[in-house]
């Protein structure tokens, strides 16, 4: 595994919030969302009802965007990513590693949705100011 996507996967490991962003049409959506990060795929598991206006725009425009980002006013300790990447709905089956992060979601039996990463870049300011390591996946689908 590269030491970029390495690091990326350290950082996702001590988190669980993530910010999405969607459009569809003329009409962009954002929502928090909380994730379990699929390792052997590259990209987060999350829940969300088919009703709300981000998953409404997702079954438009598969094309997602978002962040994660740890919360902080020390410059020196700024870390987060952003990324790119495509999402689709999954079954409870496929997305079972939701379930063991969040196990009282069960009971709700939500919708889950698979979100592949195709770009990340990550900033980390322990490494130096503004740093950014970068990550693509190269056999990820056509972002524009």
């Amino acid at each position: 595994m590269p030491k970029t996507l390495e690091k990326i996967e350290a950082f996702l490991a001590k988190h669980h919030l993530l910010s999405l962003a969607t459009v569809a049409g003329n009409c962009p959506q954002s929502a928090s969302l909380f994730y379990a990060y699929d390792v052997e795929n590259v990209g987060f598991v999350v829940a969300s009802d088919r009703k709300t206006e981000h998953i409404r725009n997702v079954l438009v425009n598969d094309k997602v965007s978002g962040t994660v980002a740890l919360e902080t006013d020390i410059v020196g300790k700024i870390e987060g990513i952003q990324f790119k990447g495509i999402m689709r709905a999954i079954s409870q089956e496929e997305g079972s590693l939701y379930f063991k992060k969040f196990p009282y979601a069960r009971v709700m039996k939500p919708q889950l949705w698979q979100i592949e990463l195709a770009e990340i870049k990550l900033t980390d300011n322990r490494l130096g100011f503004g740093k950014k390591l970068y990550w693509q996946r190269a056999d990820s689908r056509e972002l524009e």
